[in-house]
């Protein structure tokens, strides 16, 4: 009799510890099986252009014959691509233009988008929603649309802030040498300042109530809350938006690209994306602009990573 029931005992745990088992197992495989669609697309859209972009950088294409009619070879050509991009000068000088850009164009951007997010969490704000969403619009803008919309302000002939400068004897010139990079800043803050903004509202919706109460009952001023709690507990969305924006600035492309057509001043490598775009498919040469977006990942990356390394050893 006991016998009998210590086998169907152990049988039914035996069956316990199989379901517990296959549960387990059916666990660990569902994250998985959520994720294959985003990890195939992810890799289709994202890795695998990376990879061919970085192949294709090492990759020399020859035509045999005037059009390539006797034949096409490619062979690995070494560092000879990223030679020839280092040694076009005007791919150096868009370089060192963006760079220019986004020393002046980033901290005015942080600055404009931190001053919004902390008047908006003020406690006196008056519809904070209603300019949320007024601030944010620009953001919904494509920067080709901001570029043309922009370029009515800008052109000559069009633009009514440069026929009432005209009038009282201001030649005011937007689109020239020296100011066009200027315009292209202004119309790159007016796009992203709103985006920024609520990033370091979120961050500052996340400072606990009690430290408001608290410095209110020390009797500290609105200004003294926000030197002193606000924007030391909103430098981590400052680090994102800062991150963000030098890798944005190094892809500047549409604004200049639009402009083009109305500011002789911007060549088609005015910009170090716009020169890897004109090189790729203006001069036909694939593997030398593959060359020029590596370089272009490759400083995105070093600066974002020094960004972030100096601001952490500020903070430690």
């Amino acid at each position: 009799m006991s016998t009998a029931t210590s086998e169907r005992t152990s049988s039914g745990a035996s069956r316990t510890t199989g379901r517990s088992g296959g549960r387990s197992r059916a666990a660990t495989r569902a994250p998985w099986i959520l994720l294959t669609p985003f990890l195939a697309l992810f890799t289709l859209t994202f890795i695998l252009p990376i990879i061919i972009a970085v192949i294709s950088s090492f990759t020399k294409v020859t035509r045999n014959g005037l059009f390539g009619e006797k034949g096409v070879t490619s062979g690995f050509a070494g560092f000879d691509n990223y030679a020839q991009a280092l040694g076009d000068a005007n791919f150096i000088a868009s370089i060192g233009r963006v760079l220019l850009f986004g020393i002046v164009q980033v901290p005015v951007m942080i600055v404009l988008c931190t001053i919004l997010a902390l008047l908006l969490e003020s406690a006196s704000a008056r519809w904070p929603g209603f300019f949320r969403a007024a601030y944010f619009m620009p953001y919904g803008v494509p920067g080709v649309i901001a570029t043309i919309l922009w370029s009515f302000l800008y052109v000559p002939g069009l633009s009514p802030f440069v026929d009432i400068a005209s009038t009282v004897g201001i030649k005011l010139d937007f689109l020239g040498q020296d100011t066009v990079l200027w315009s292209i800043a202004n119309i790159v803050t007016w796009s992203y300042t709103g985006y920024n903004m609520l990033i370091v509202v979120a961050q500052l919706k996340a400072i606990p109530g009690e430290l408001y109460e608290a410095a209110r009952v020390d009797g500290a001023s609105p200004w003294r809350i926000a030197r002193s709690i606000q924007l030391p507990l909103i430098t981590p969305a400052l680090v994102l938006t800062t991150v963000f924006s030098i890798i944005g600035t190094l892809q500047l492309f549409a604004e200049a690209q639009v402009l083009k057509t109305s500011a002789p001043a911007i060549d088609s490598q005015y910009t170090p994306n716009l020169s890897a775009y004109s090189t790729a498919f203006a001069y036909n040469d694939y593997n030398v602009a593959a060359a020029q977006a590596v370089l272009i990942a490759l400083a995105a990356f070093v600066l974002s990573f020094v960004f972030l390394r100096l601001t952490n050893r500020k903070s430690s």
